[in-house]
């Protein structure tokens, strides 16, 4: 079993290896060096998770619908083709962008929504694989594997494209989306070598409509706030990855392998705090340790904030690592949380409606960080300025989220999500 983790844990670094260039290099790039505006690099950077909701039909149409015997692998291998071509033609999306007109335009939206699709594809895909052929009480292994190696992953391309773009120069730039592109799509493939085995029978799970998702968060009040808690928390903690690169040029004139090396420096403190998690899992509540990763977070904020105010490096290294550890923390936590709140005959469902929930979060922290910080910068005409205000609501959210998660009781929730639900009832009925 552990060479089936580690052939989907490099699936899950493929994935992640085509998100450190389009969502971190390029964004600080488009900003800094391109002056294009940061609503549009956010506009851009938001639409994969316009596409999230038809990981829902994908899953439940693979689920139906095997290619060769093969439920999961095609739909993977599709997914990774359309992450590699988003991040090979994102540069050449950038460099259009720039110039103004409208081919560049349409360029970037084919080179994002590819990526986008595919990231939607290949992780629903994968995430399915994972739990079809692990055990129910090996899932955990499972998962701590897949994110370790992702955050290991994530750490080495930052560096690689770090060394690649030392000078900066458009072809440089080219050059490294080229190779990070080809050597994740090659894991990928050796990841799936003899991994999934052939379907046979019927398929064991049934899909959700939205109408289904939206009444069991609605009629179930701990699931409706974890719902927006979730919103929130995620809103915060993973909105200000198009801003905290530009920031770093901005605010301390740094380059562009310096910068890229801020997601180095942050996935080594992930990786760590996830380590940490993992010694503590069972030995400290879930919900604990989620609020120590929520604190923590919400100190990188106020720090990295403070760092833009007295102009000091050594601080913004600091509130780097501080959203670090809080980060590593709250992923594990609520992630083990999360799992919490199913039970058994409605996993499918609370899982989907978790996973919109994600989904909606990334959507409005990319969307809310590129407006305001735009908007903040015209109105005061100090580009500083706009990044701090968006760290500041960043913060406020964190606080706000940390205030809900000591209402979320698992006894309840379960308590609720058991009783039969409307559709339910009315099955019987008939």
């Amino acid at each position: 079993m552990l060479l089936k983790r580690i052939q989907l844990g490099l699936i899950h670094v493929a994935v992640a290896m085509t998100l450190v260039p389009i969502n971190s290099t390029l964004n600080r790039v488009m900003i800094n060096e391109l002056a294009i505006s940061a609503t549009v690099v956010a506009m851009l950077a938001s639409l994969p998770y316009l596409f999230a909701p038809m990981q829902v039909a994908i899953g439940a149409y693979s689920d139906r619908h095997p290619v060769f015997g093969l439920r999961r692998t095609p739909y993977i291998v599709l997914g990774l083709i359309l992450c590699v071509t988003g991040v090979v033609i994102s540069p050449l999306a950038a460099y259009s962008l720039a110039g103004g007109n409208l081919w560049g335009y349409l360029i970037a939206v084919l080179a994002f929504g590819a990526w986008g699709m595919g990231y939607n594809l290949s992780s629903v895909s994968y995430l399915s694989l994972a739990d079809d052929i692990s055990k129910e009480n090996e899932r955990g292994k499972t998962i701590a594997v897949m994110w370790f190696m992702m955050i290991v992953g994530i750490i080495f391309t930052a560096i690689a494209i770090s060394r690649m773009v030392d000078p900066y120069t458009p072809a440089a730039l080219e050059k490294s989306f080229l190779v990070v592109g080809g050597t994740a799509l090659i894991f990928g493939l050796l990841g799936l070598i003899r991994l999934e085995p052939g379907s046979t029978g019927q398929p064991k799970s049934r899909s959700y409509t939205i109408k289904e998702m939206t009444s069991a968060i609605t009629a179930n009040p701990v699931a409706k706030l974890f719902f927006i808690y979730l919103w929130l928390l995620l809103a915060a903690i993973l909105g200000q990855d198009i801003l905290l690169e530009p920031f770093g040029a901005q605010a301390f004139g740094m380059t562009v392998r310096e910068t890229t090396r801020i997601t180095s420096l942050w996935g080594v403190f992930v990786l760590a705090a996830i380590l940490l998690a993992g010694a503590l899992e069972g030995r400290i509540p879930r919900r604990s340790m989620a609020q120590t990763g929520n604190i923590g977070a919400l100190l990188g904020f106020l720090v990295i904030m403070a760092s833009g105010g007295m102009g000091s490096l050594s601080i913004f290294y600091t509130g780097v690592a501080l959203l670090g550890i809080g980060t590593g923390l709250s992923t594990v936590a609520n992630l083990s949380l999360m799992f919490d709140l199913t039970v058994p005959e409605k996993v499918g469902l609370f899982i989907g409606a978790w996973g919109l929930s994600n989904a909606l979060s990334r959507l409005t922290g990319s969307v809310l960080g590129g407006v305001v910080r735009d908007v903040v910068t015209q109105v005061t005409g100090v580009p500083l300025s706009g990044y701090m205000v968006v760290f500041g609501i960043e913060a406020g959210l964190m606080v706000v989220a940390i205030l809900m998660l000591s209402r979320i009781d698992v006894a309840s929730f379960r308590r609720q999500a058991e009783a039969p639900s409307v559709f339910e009832r009315a099955a019987m009925t008939d």
